[in-house]
């Protein structure tokens, strides 16, 4: 099924996660980048035009770039993750969308809230414990992994493959009515 999700993209995550992404998240196959979900899922890529662009760009618009850093590891029962410092951000654009588009919950609503994280392990609990071993000695020897969040991408799969669709670029203050 074609569908398109908010990520943002985290390029300098890459060099410590990479090898643990490429033997335990299926999604690296299909041209998933080291990214922080923002709205997953959301529409078929045939919906989106020009209109439901620019109504996520005003959405996107209430949170400005940001710093954000990556060192502690976090699990769900079959993901092992970097969770983002500070969440909050990561949180609001959700919310923004959200608000925008509540067609769309997160996560298809599956889950009661949204937890930010940078996916290295995903499929079953065994892997995820592995991973998740590897990568806190990975983060541990390496240090903390130091990015910025200047944009917002959405992927679109319609073929099986992930790609770039569009780039949301965040201000650099927030946007203020006035």
């Amino acid at each position: 099924m074609p569908i398109t999700a908010f990520v943002v993209r985290v390029p300098s995550a890459e060099s410590v996660v990479a090898e643990l992404r490429n033997r335990f998240d299926p999604t690296v196959q299909v041209g998933v980048p080291a990214h922080i979900s923002v709205l997953v899922p959301f529409m078929d890529p045939d919906g989106v035009t020009p209109t439901v662009l620019t109504a996520a760009q005003d959405a996107l618009s209430n949170v400005a770039s940001f710093e954000f850093t990556l060192r502690r590891v976090g699990r769900f029962p079959a993901t092992a993750y970097l969770a983002p410092e500070p969440p909050d951000p990561f949180v609001a654009m959700t919310a923004s969308l959200v608000r925008r588009f509540p067609e769309f919950p997160p996560y298809g609503g599956e889950h009661a809230g949204v937890i930010p994280h940078l996916t290295v392990a995903h499929g079953n609990a065994e892997n995820a414990t592995a991973a998740a071993g590897e990568l806190e000695e990975k983060v541990r020897s390496s240090g903390p992994i130091e990015a910025r969040c200047t944009s917002v991408v959405l992927l679109e799969n319609s073929t099986g493959q992930w790609k770039e669709m569009h780039v949301f670029e965040l201000p650099t203050t927030p946007w203020s009515p006035e």
